[in-house]
């Protein structure tokens, strides 16, 4: 028998395993990234968010670039955001109409067609809020 035949089953072994391992380490070093990201992001939308009374005109699920929205916030935004579809709010925000970005929670809680008091961080409504105030 030469040495392929006895052990190279065994160095294949070895090396699925290798590169499965560094598969995870990978997965988990860039899983601590994205979760550090997304924990500044909310920080500062925590710090800029404002109560408003918005009237909901129409919610649906498009693409940023379908959106009415300015070119300038289109270009801050990921890439990944600009291919998948996102949920957009068409809300009166006293005698102004636009286009809002939310999140899935938030664009399930929100009724259409009513007056709703939402926390707003620009373009971005970060929470309805519940109750009359």
């Amino acid at each position: 028998m030469t040495f392929w035949q006895e052990w190279g089953s065994y160095i294949l072994l070895v090396i699925v395993l290798a590169l499965i391992a560094a598969g995870i380490v990978a997965y988990r070093f860039i899983k601590s990234k994205v979760k550090q990201k997304m924990d500044d992001q909310q920080e500062l939308v925590n710090q800029h968010k404002v109560p408003a009374s918005i009237l909901v005109l129409e919610k649906r699920k498009d693409k940023i670039a379908n959106a009415n929205i300015p070119k300038s916030v289109i270009e801050q935004i990921p890439k990944v955001y600009k291919i998948k579809k996102v949920p957009i709010v068409k809300a009166k925000i006293g005698s102004q109409v636009m286009d809002l970005l939310c999140d899935e929670d938030v664009f399930d809680k929100l009724p259409e067609r009513k007056m709703v008091r939402v926390d707003l961080a620009g373009i971005f409504i970060a929470g309805v809020k519940q109750g009359k105030k």
